[in-house]
C-alpha cells in the first residue's frame, strides 16, 4: 500500500513536470520559486510565473504540512479530541494574456490523520473568458477519458460535483464550463488506496497536455478591446468565487495559512461594472447564457 512519503514525493515530482511543461510552451517566462516551512510542521515550495507571452500570472503550488488539527478543521468533521494530520498535495491556477486562452484550475491532494482515515481529494475545471463550444467539449472529453480509464460512474458523478461546486450562487451562474471534482474519496471494500491514488495521478498527469494544447491553438487569436475589457470582467467574477465561495480559500485564511500561497489564485487585474449588461446576441451574451449547471458537453 502506498504510503504517505511516497504520495509527497510523487506530488513534488508532478510540479516539477508540470511547471517545466508549462514555461516550455509559454516561452519566454519562467518560475520562481519561494520555499516556505510550516511552524507546526512541514511547508512547502511555491512556484509562480508572470509576465509571459501566454501566461501573464500562474502559480504551481506544492505544500506537506502536519502537526495538530487546528479546531476548525476538528469542528468541521464532528471530532473532540485533538488529532495529528498529514496533508500534501499540488494545487495550481493559471491566468493567460489573452482572452482567447481560458483560465484553468487544477488541485490533487491527500490527507490522513493519526487515526488511520485518510481520503484523496482533486479536480480540474476550466474558466474561459468567451466559452468556445468545440473547446469545452474537448477539453471534457480529455477528463471523461481519464475517468473512465478507471471507473466509468466517476464522470458523470464527478462533472456533476464540479457543476454544484464551482457555481456563484449570489450570480447564479458557473465560475466557467465546470469540470471534475472530488473530494473524500476513502479506500474501501471495493477500491483500495493505490486504486485511486492511480486515478488522482491519471488527474495530475492530464493537467499539462490539456492546458499546453488551450496555450499552442488560442494564444495567437487576435482580440479586441473591447474583448479584453470582457477578460477582466470575467476574471472579477473568478474572483467573487474565490472569495465568497471556495472552501479552501476561506478555511487557509481563517486558520492562519500561509496568505500568498492561498491568494495565488488572484489574477493580477481585473474589473468590475455596475450593473453591466451584454448587447444582444453578442460572443459576451452567449458566453453567460452557457453559465449554467448541466450542460451535457460530451
Amino acid at each position: 500500500m502506498i504510503s504517505k512519503e511516497e504520495i509527497k514525493s510523487y506530488f513534488q515530482g508532478l510540479q516539477d513536470e508540470i511547471c517545466t511543461a508549462l514555461a516550455q510552451a509559454d516561452g519566454k517566462a519562467s518560475f520562481t520559486e519561494d520555499l516556505w516551512e510550516r511552524p507546526e510542521g512541514g511547508g512547502g515550495r511555491s512556484r509562480v510565473i508572470q509576465d509571459g507571452n501566454v501566461i501573464e500570472k500562474g502559480g504551481v503550488m506544492f505544500s506537506a504540512v502536519w502537526g495538530g488539527l487546528h479546531e476548525k478543521m476538528l469542528a468541521s468533521m464532528g471530532l473532540t479530541e485533538k488529532v495529528d494530520f498529514f496533508a500534501t498535495g499540488v494545487s495550481i491556477v493559471i491566468h493567460p494574456q489573452s482572452p482567447r486562452v481560458p483560465i484553468i484550475h487544477m488541485n490533487v491532494r491527500y490527507f490522513e490523520m493519526a487515526n488511520g482515515t485518510c481520503w484523496f481529494g482533486g479536480g480540474i475545471d476550466l474558466t474561459p473568458h468567451y466559452v468556445v463550444e468545440e473547446d469545452a467539449r474537448w477539453f471534457h472529453q480529455q477528463l471523461k477519458d481519464v475517468c473512465d480509464n478507471h471507473d466509468v460512474t466517476y464522470y458523470p458523478k464527478f462533472k456533476q460535483w464540479a457543476d454544484d461546486y464551482f457555481f456563484n450562487t449570489h450570480r447564479n451562474e458557473t465560475r466557467g464550463v465546470g469540470g471534475i471534482f472530488f473530494d473524500y474519496q476513502k479506500p474501501d471494500e471495493n477500491r483500495s488506496k493505490d486504486d485511486i491514488f492511480a486515478f488522482v495521478k491519471g488527474v495530475g498527469e492530464a493537467f499539462a497536455p490539456i492546458y499546453t494544447y488551450f496555450m499552442n491553438k488560442n494564444a495567437t487569436i487576435p482580440f479586441s478591446e473591447q474583448e479584453k475589457d470582457f477578460q477582466y470582467l470575467r476574471r472579477g467574477r473568478y474572483v467573487e468565487f474565490n472569495l465568497v465561495h471556495d472552501r479552501g480559500t476561506k478555511f487557509g485564511l481563517e486558520t492562519n495559512g500561509r496568505t500568498e500561497s492561498i491568494l495565488m489564485s488572484m489574477p493580477p487585474m481585473a474589473k468590475w461594472i455596475y450593473n453591466y449588461q451584454t448587447e444582444a446576441n453578442s460572443e459576451e451574451e452567449k458566453t453567460l447564457a452557457l453559465l449554467r449547471k448541466g450542460v451535457d458537453w460530451v
